[in-house]
């Protein structure tokens, strides 16, 4: 028996199903299945926002994050206000070095649950990167705030602090 190697995603296409890796699942007739890919009418199968989200974090880990940010994209166009989805999204465009969609993606963030203070964190962190210190000592401060034991937190603020203007 000839096994198939699962193929790697390189530039996902969002036009495009996503295919299975080993073929299609028997388990995935009526009664069964797999939550992650469920099936659609006509027999049509679309990745759920939680397998994209799966699948772009594990992009993330693998230090793909371009690559992470198009599926995530996918992910957030599924699920709009999904918290773990535009945190995983945001995280990817900061470090992909898109910081101007990071802010964007964060204060979507924000507007879902305004008291999360990794959003308000990396909010702070990417407007920094757009040369908005005023704007990021804000955010970074109710990070702080909202979480006061946070090293990491402090360490930006006091960072930010210790810049010239």
């Amino acid at each position: 028996m000839t096994s198939e190697r699962p193929e790697r995603p390189q530039r996902p296409d969002p036009s495009e199903p996503t295919p299975q890796a080993s073929g299609p699942d028997p388990s995935n007739g009526p009664g069964g299945g797999d939550a992650r890919e469920p099936r659609h009418a006509g027999g049509d199968q679309r990745e759920s926002a939680y397998g994209l989200l799966q699948r772009g974090q594990q992009l993330m880990r693998s230090r793909h994050h371009a690559q992470a940010a198009t599926v995530l994209a996918r992910a957030a166009r599924l699920e709009p206000r999904k918290g773990s989805v535009l945190e995983a999204l945001g995280m990817a465009y900061y470090n992909s070095g898109q910081h101007s969609r990071a802010a964007e993606t964060f204060e979507s963030l924000l507007e879902v649950d305004p008291s999360a203070h990794y959003a308000h964190y990396a909010l702070g962190q990417s407007l920094k990167q757009l040369g908005r210190p005023r704007e990021a000592r804000t955010h970074l401060r109710l990070a702080v705030a909202l979480s006061p034991g946070n090293r990491l937190y402090q360490a930006a603020l006091e960072r930010l602090r210790l810049a010239p203007e």
